[in-house]
């Protein structure tokens, strides 16, 4: 953002800019401080003119919150919507950004999550939001199955149209609804693999993640925030935590890997962690 707006603006305004904004098709979403001088309007402009394939500028103006992880988007500058269609790693994703959830920076981490999938694996993804983990997996690896539970029916109503704009009708199975409620009920003891790409609820929903694997144990993809000072390390604060939940569920287990995902906020992490269960 900062180096997109270097010809417009001085040197202390430029510090008052997030140096970073997402493109999610062909609408880039932008976030402004309170505090900056800085006119939404220019800050569209200078991105339209260096990003020719953006034809939509949104402000954020309100954080992600709530159960659907929502937040309120004000139009800048270019055609007035809100839905588009994003490409990634050969698939095709229609979202409507007010409405759903996404986030174009998880790209790396869903074709990860994709590449260390086996054939013939049922997966369960407890936050599958439009459906973007489910449909990678589903498109790259053979033979899968993967219940993509999400509590938002707008969501939902994007994955189905996902699944279709896919070809993944046989593999992804599109569930509304609380994933608590959903595993309790439906699909306890199925999974070889559970998705936890949720931090703000990852922690409270991990047993019932564990609940959800099949009795020879499988693997939990789990997704958290920590915090962590500069003499701390934020992966191994992330594993201590899960092993604490784990161990007091009284199962086997070992945490293999934690990563660094994105930094979220000053001191702010998000992390993920590779769980085998036992």
């Amino acid at each position: 953002m900062r180096k997109t707006l270097s010809s417009v603006l001085s040197y202390e305004d430029l510090r008052k800019v997030y140096n970073s904004f997402d493109v999610v098709g062909d609408i880039a979403i932008i976030r402004l401080p309170c505090t900056s001088s800085v006119n939404a309007q220019t800050a569209a402009k200078a991105i339209m003119s260096v990003h020719r394939n953006v034809k939509t500028v949104l402000l954020q103006a309100s954080p992600v919150a709530g159960n659907l992880r929502l937040r309120r988007l004000t139009h800048v500058a270019g055609e007035n919507k809100t839905s588009t269609v994003h490409k990634e790693h050969g698939c095709v994703f229609s979202v409507d950004v007010e409405k759903c959830y996404f986030s174009p920076r998880l790209s790396y981490e869903r074709m990860r999550i994709a590449g260390i999938v086996k054939p013939n694996e049922t997966i369960v993804n407890m936050f599958a939001g439009v459906g973007c983990f489910s449909i990678m997996i589903a498109k790259h690896v053979s033979a899968t199955k993967v219940f993509s539970i999400d509590v938002n029916p707008a969501a939902i109503q994007f994955m189905q149209e996902n699944i279709r704009l896919n070809r993944v009708y046989d593999k992804v199975i599109p569930l509304l609804g609380d994933s608590k409620e959903i595993i309790n009920s439906q699909l306890q003891r199925i999974a070889d693999r559970v998705l936890m790409p949720l931090p703000e609820k990852a922690l409270e929903y991990l047993p019932c993640a564990v609940s959800a694997l099949k009795p020879s144990g499988g693997w939990i993809h789990y997704y958290g925030f920590e915090h962590a000072a500069k003499t701390e390390s934020p992966t191994e604060k992330a594993k201590l935590k899960v092993a604490k939940a784990l161990e007091a569920l009284g199962v086997d287990f070992e945490v293999l890997a934690v990563r660094v995902v994105r930094s979220t906020g000053p001191n702010w992490f998000q992390l993920a962690a590779d769980i085998h269960v036992t």
